[in-house]
């Protein structure tokens, strides 16, 4: 009975994993850029009671094994980098991907981060940023006597001076990850990578495989209200099950007791 109670006990770890993970996807449902996660389950290993082709009378060998499992665990938490819906902001410095690839952001420490939340605004230097103030690469240095900016969805960002003239002071680039598992969220809507240069094609909006730009709009979340509801709710099921499982397994040993 031991061994189901142990079972069971790894059946609502995994299932209070879960929960954790359907948790902080409803949290983000308004965080703009923001990918949703799923947890991947595996179960864990057999105890072997009778291996399949042996262990029956000596003329006749049995041809199924027996074998009993020993619980779950959770294999890895996977996120869905599938693209949110747009929405105007008619911010100019707001602008959202189309397709693949991520903003570059380089950090204080001289590391780079990616982002897909193109919230951006200009500082007091003239530098296109973050929010969190954080300069993106390669950098848009806007002039001081600029009126307004405008992005093009190839990544030009050009300034319309006071004379009402247009001049090109810089381009958005875009990465493209080669293997988005490696991607590690840092908050701040920011994703590190490990060895970024081999990692990482950094490309021109709307050539190959990179998205093109579009100017005062930004992405939104793409986590699913519905199916992050349905989610909960199977996981909750899910772990009271497994609690029933424990408490039936206790109460069986309670019965195997009272026959000593």
């Amino acid at each position: 009975m031991s061994r189901a109670l142990f079972t069971a006990a790894t059946g609502m770890l995994a299932q209070e994993r879960k929960i954790d993970v359907i948790a902080n996807n409803l949290a983000n449902v308004n965080t703009d850029g923001f990918k949703a996660s799923r947890p991947e389950f595996q179960d864990l290993m057999y105890q072997t009671l009778r291996p399949a082709g042996g262990g029956g009378t000596a003329s006749r060998n049995t041809a199924t094994g027996t074998q009993v499992g020993l619980g779950v665990k959770d294999g890895a938490i996977v996120r869905n980098f599938m693209q949110g819906d747009f929405k105007a902001t008619g911010q100019p410095t707001d602008v959202a991907i189309r397709g693949q690839g991520f903003f570059i952001v380089r950090m204080d420490d001289g590391e780079f981060r990616l982002t897909r939340n193109g919230a951006f605004t200009v500082s007091s230097d003239g530098l296109l940023r973050t929010k969190d103030g954080h300069p993106l690469s390669p950098r848009v240095q806007l002039p001081a006597n600029h009126s307004q900016l405008l992005i093009n969805p190839d990544g030009t960002v050009e300034a319309l001076m006071a004379d009402d003239t247009r001049q090109t002071v810089g381009s958005l680039q875009l990465a493209q990850v080669l293997n988005p598992d490696l991607l590690e969220g840092t908050g701040d809507n920011l994703y590190r990578l490990a060895d970024f240069e081999s990692n990482v094609r950094v490309g021109t909006p709307g050539e190959g495989v990179f998205g093109d730009l579009q100017g005062g709009y930004l992405e939104g979340s793409n986590v699913q209200v519905v199916e992050e509801m349905i989610a909960m709710i199977t996981g909750q099921r899910a772990y009271e099950a497994n609690s029933r499982v424990i408490q039936t397994a206790d109460r069986m040993m309670e019965e195997t007791n009272r026959l000593r």
